[in-house]
Formats: C-alpha cells, sequence, structure tokens
C-alpha cells in the first residue's frame, strides 16, 4: 500500500470504504451533498496483468471478475451497479448529461452512445465513472446548485479543453456558476513520467498561450503541492533533443482558472500512476498490459 503521509503530502488520502481501499481528495470529502472515491489496483478480483480491480470490460475476458469490481465500487459508494454511468472514452472533448434513463449503461446495461469522455448529472444516487491509467480525471462539484460532473483528460482532451465543456454544460443544464465549483484533479502521469513529442509541445504551446499568471497563481495555493524540481511550466525540455515533458495538472488546472473556478477550490494530487504502478495502473510503466482505474462521483 502506498504509505498515508506520503498521500498527505499529494492532497490524498488513503482509505477503506466498506472494505474497498481507495484514495479521495479531503476538499470533496468535506461536501455533505457528494460521495466520491479513486480507486486503486487494491481490493478487486481480477488476475494477471489486470490484477485485481480492473474496471475495463475489454481488457479481460472475465466479464465476471470486472463486474463483481464494480459492485464493490457500488457498495463502496452506498450504492449498486445498476445505479451506474459509465462513459465510452475516445479521447474526445465531447460532454453526456446523464439522466434516470441512462442508469446501468456502460456496467450492467450496454450504452447506447460512444465518443464520451465527459458526464455531467444533477440526478442524486446516479454514480458517473470515468477511467484513467496515466490519463487525467477531473472531478466538478456545484454545491449550491447540487449539480456534479466528472471528465477523463488526456494529452488530446486537455488541449482540445474538455474541462471547459465541462463547465459549460453545466452551466447550460444546470445554471453552474464557475466560482462555486470544487474541483479536484486526481493520479495520473507527471511532468517527469511524460515525454511528449515536438508535435504536440506545439499543439499545447498555441493552447495556453498568456497563462504564466495563471501557472503561478496555481502554484502558490496550498493544493498544489509539487516537488522541488517543478518548473511551474506547462511545457519543459526534453532529455532528449525533440522531446518536451509535459505538466498535465497544471495544463488542467490552468483550464479551470481561465473559465473562473477559483483557484483556492481547486485540489491537485501530484500523485503519479507511472511512478506508482504497483498501485496504480498505469499505461506507460506496463507497455500497455494493465486495467483501469476508475474515478467515481455521486450526489448523495
Amino acid at each position: 500500500m502506498i504509505r498515508d503521509d506520503r498521500l498527505m503530502e499529494r492532497g490524498m488520502t488513503e482509505v477503506s470504504k466498506e472494505g474497498l481501499p481507495c484514495l479521495v481528495f479531503p476538499s470533496l470529502e468535506k461536501l455533505s451533498c457528494v460521495e466520491h472515491l479513486f480507486t486503486t489496483r487494491k481490493g478487486g478480483v481480477s488476475r494477471g496483468d489486470c490484477a485485481t480491480l480492473n474496471l475495463s470490460f475489454a481488457r479481460e475476458e472475465n466479464s465476471d471478475a470486472v463486474l463483481e469490481n464494480y459492485r464493490r465500487v457500488a457498495r463502496a459508494l452506498h450504492s449498486d451497479v445498476y445505479h451506474m454511468v459509465a462513459t465510452k472514452q475516445t479521447h474526445t472533448t465531447n460532454v453526456r448529461r446523464v439522466t434516470e434513463e441512462d442508469m446501468g449503461k456502460g456496467v450492467v446495461r450496454e450504452a447506447d452512445y460512444t465518443d464520451v469522455d465527459g458526464l455531467v448529472t444533477n440526478v442524486p444516487g446516479i454514480v458517473l465513472g470515468v477511467f484513467t491509467a496515466d490519463c487525467v480525471p477531473v472531478y466538478f462539484v456545484d454545491p449550491v446548485h447540487k449539480a456534479i460532473g466528472l471528465a477523463h483528460s488526456g494529452w488530446r482532451g486537455t488541449v482540445g479543453g474538455i474541462s471547459s465543456e465541462v463547465i459549460r454544460r453545466m452551466k447550460e443544464f444546470y445554471g453552474t456558476s464557475p466560482s462555486d465549483l470544487i474541483c479536484a484533479i486526481g493520479p495520473s502521469i507527471c511532468r517527469k513520467c511524460y515525454e511528449i513529442s515536438e508535435e504536440v509541445a506545439v499543439l499545447f504551446q498555441k493552447a495556453y498561450e498568456n497563462c504564466d499568471e495563471f501557472c503561478e497563481e496555481i502554484r502558490k495555493v496550498q493544493h498544489y503541492r509539487m516537488g522541488t524540481d517543478d518548473s511551474g511550466r506547462i511545457i519543459d525540455e526534453g532529455r532528449f533533443p525533440g522531446k518536451y515533458q509535459l505538466d498535465l495538472w497544471l495544463a488542467n488546472a490552468v483550464s479551470l482558472r481561465r473559465e473562473g473556478v477559483l483557484a483556492e477550490n481547486i485540489q491537485i494530487t501530484d500523485l503519479c500512476t507511472c511512478e506508482n504502478s504497483r498501485e496504480l495502473f498505469s499505461h506507460r510503466a506496463s507497455q500497455g498490459r494493465r486495467g483501469n482505474l476508475g474515478a467515481f462521483l455521486m450526489l448523495k
């Protein structure tokens, strides 16, 4: 298990919910209107490369094991699999409005949608779920209008603005004001581990021009605890010619700030999936031989 004191330095706490080891954000745990968690590799029944809490039906043949894993997550959230709704992720910026008619889709019912990397709802009891193995899970809670959102944000989703799209949808459907949002950026690959090509770096440089003030503001708030090697830049030169290092945490936080989310309302872990691949699934660390982690959020 990851040491508790290490996690506390990273803005998250390791807990057991109904016997399931998982990670939670203190900022979201304080909210009386939601339940949430982020899974680890622990506490499930999957085997092999997917051991043990894999949440991808596509990554192992034993669908019964995956469904049992979902049951354990649902139990930890004081819910059941029939109230869960899962994304159909393809690295888009598409966001789906979830209603009672969607309950169970992607888990116990076939989803009648595809190319969905974000979910929003204001229906109590529906558990939203997105899945990662190095990409960034982003949580959105509007405690004023009682609405929530989740996003799967890899580099394509981040540079394309999926966090902005989630906020736009929450404004449209539920009257959300960005200044009311409490957001959290979950475990994913860190800047030091995430080497990208020059082509991708140019896309981020264009998308995040004139963001130095936001970067500095975010770095100063107590929720952003980076290591001493942090440059405070979204893109850094890499170790080899034509390669760069990308800070997806900072990029996503800047996206939230640009939409009007207050810096003090953004909590960011610096828990890297690649550096902690024994406890967390990592696509890069495993060279693709892995299961999926899950970020879950529910209005009580």
